[in-house]
């Protein structure tokens, strides 16, 4: 395939990137190392290509490609170009309407971007995502512990008898350490800065007032997004 990679014309088009966000409102990128070793990846197949693609024959999906790299994330997306200079790449998006939202789409925080120049032509990925944390499942259970505390019930101190309830889909566990579960609620999701509001409204009916919660193995074990299943067991007071 060949080609040179060229790190200073990616800077490039990471800085423009970075003036048109703040220029349209939008928060700047931060760069992420893991998205752009996944956009060298397939700018060097790019590069040897006769034509433009996202997706080759035999290659990965884009969120696959990023996964592989390590890059953790909810949301990906990417702009694939080809020009002589880093600022005709640039403009080239932002002409283009689905290449411009990409760019100026406020649901993502990194970027990662590669250029490999080929004979007298650039070839550009940029890879942009929503990045999300990578939690143990120690400070998965720590964060609903203190959601829970917000919403106004304790936090039950063992959680291995609420992670049985994690190789269930539905029911409820017989006991908990002696304490009986009246309800609970699993739910699957990238963030984890809120509780479900079926799960609110349980809580506000002002029943209960402990709760064990368990961080489970996630059903999606081969999808590349990074997500956290949990469960949460209200006890009977």
């Amino acid at each position: 395939m060949g080609g040179q990679i060229l790190s200073s014309a990616a800077q490039q088009l990471f800085l423009f990137g970075n003036q048109a966000r703040i220029g349209q409102g939008a928060k700047p990128l931060t760069w992420d190392p893991t998205l752009a070793a996944a956009a060298e990846v397939h700018c060097a197949r790019l590069a040897g290509e006769s034509l433009l693609s996202h997706q080759y024959d035999g290659e990965a999906d884009l969120s696959q490609r990023a996964g592989q790299a390590g890059a953790h994330f909810s949301l990906i997306e990417e702009n694939i170009a080809q020009g002589d200079q880093p600022a005709s790449i640039h403009q080239a998006w932002m002409n283009s309407p689905h290449h411009r939202e990409n760019l100026l789409n406020p649901g993502v925080d990194r970027v990662g971007i590669a250029v490999i120049a080929r004979g007298n032509m650039l070839y550009a990925v940029a890879d942009f995502a929503h990045a999300v944390s990578v939690l143990t499942p120690e400070q998965v259970e720590a964060t609903l512990s203190v959601l829970l505390e917000a919403a106004g019930v304790s936090a039950y101190g063992n959680s291995s008898g609420a992670r049985i309830a994690c190789a269930q889909d539905h029911g409820l566990p017989a006991s908990l350490d002696n304490r009986h579960p009246e309800f609970i609620m699993r739910w699957q999701d990238a963030e984890l800065s809120h509780l479900p509001p079926a799960l609110i409204d349980r809580i506000a009916s002002g029943k209960y007032h402990e709760a064990a919660v368990a961080s489970c193995p996630s059903m999606s074990a081969e999808n590349p997004f990074t997500v956290y299943r949990v469960a949460v067991l209200l006890l009977k007071p």
